[in-house]
């Protein structure tokens, strides 16, 4: 009996809800912890980056207008289909990251928790971060949180699934569109989670997800008008986070700034989700 060849898979960017090549046609090698070459991963270019802000905004308007109580059922079954693909999750993170089975399970774990627990928070958004404010004079005066748009993301360079889970999540929770870079080195765990976001109930568009440098992305898309804000969390050159905040004030967009030697097991307060909300005041006359 001969031995059969092995089918590799072959990596690419998850952009509106399709698996398009890099328009460069370009790749670069990722290797294991222990520098075992594992796959040619596609790098993303500018062109990428400007397509997936096309598909975010398309997809935004769709997925901004769904209930709250909608949006937290797509999230849980994300959560669903994780649980059913947790042992390939958990191969990915060991390679990745070098971890033994039981670290990579319990971070596999831990990342299905995370979409749970955003999948609660939608339909309580507003209870929490709006409110009824007193006003002098016959009116109703409301503060409503409102998703701010399209966002770029920043995943962690460390945590190649928890991490990025935990910068996805609260970003879509919200009625807002990603788009995500993944970890440069560490992307294995990024692209087989596109492939259970494909077969969800996530609309095409909703979340997009890059593989490649972020110091040759980034740039284009912090100064992109279309883009309302950026998510640096990944960010690992201060020079480049500098820039990128620069760029960003051209077109007033919110950022949140890089956050290193974050402890992802911890459990989330609200700030993520705080981060990408705008508050929206409406004043209503009493009476009619």
């Amino acid at each position: 009996m001969t031995d059969r060849v092995e089918v590799r898979k072959t990596y690419k960017l998850f952009v509106g809800g399709a698996f398009p090549r890099s328009e460069s046609g370009r790749t670069y090698e990722v290797v294991a912890a222990d520098g075992t070459f594992l796959a040619n991963a596609a790098k993303g270019s500018r062109k990428d980056g400007r397509d997936a802000v096309l598909a975010a905004r398309k997809g935004f308007g769709a997925w901004s207008a769904a209930t709250a109580y909608n949006r937290g059922q797509v999230l849980y079954r994300v959560a669903e289909i994780m649980e059913g693909r947790s042992a390939q999750f958990a191969s990915d993170v060991m390679a990745a990251e070098g971890l033994d089975a039981e670290a990579a399970a319990r971070q596999v774990e831990a990342a299905i928790d995370r979409w749970v627990w955003y999948a609660g928070w939608t339909d309580k958004l507003a209870q929490v971060l709006g409110s009824a404010n007193q006003v002098a004079g016959p009116y109703f005066n409301f503060s409503v949180p409102e998703p701010t748009g399209v966002v770029v993301a920043v995943a962690p360079q460390d945590s190649s699934l928890l991490g990025l889970v935990s910068v996805i999540a609260p970003i879509v929770a919200t009625g807002s569109t990603v788009i995500v870079i993944a970890s440069t080195a560490r992307p294995l765990p990024a692209i087989t989670l596109t492939e259970a976001l494909a077969t969800s109930d996530v609309p095409g568009g909703a979340i997009n997800v890059l593989t490649g440098d972020p110091a040759e992305i980034m740039p284009w898309l912090a100064s992109h008008a279309d883009v309302n804000a950026l998510d640096l969390t990944g960010v690992t050159d201060a020079d480049l986070a500098v820039t990128l905040e620069r760029d960003a004030a051209g077109t007033v967009k919110r950022v949140r700034g890089p956050q290193a030697d974050h402890d992802w097991y911890a459990t989330p307060s609200l700030s993520r989700l705080r981060s990408f909300v705008e508050t929206k005041t409406v004043w209503h006359p009493m009476g009619t």
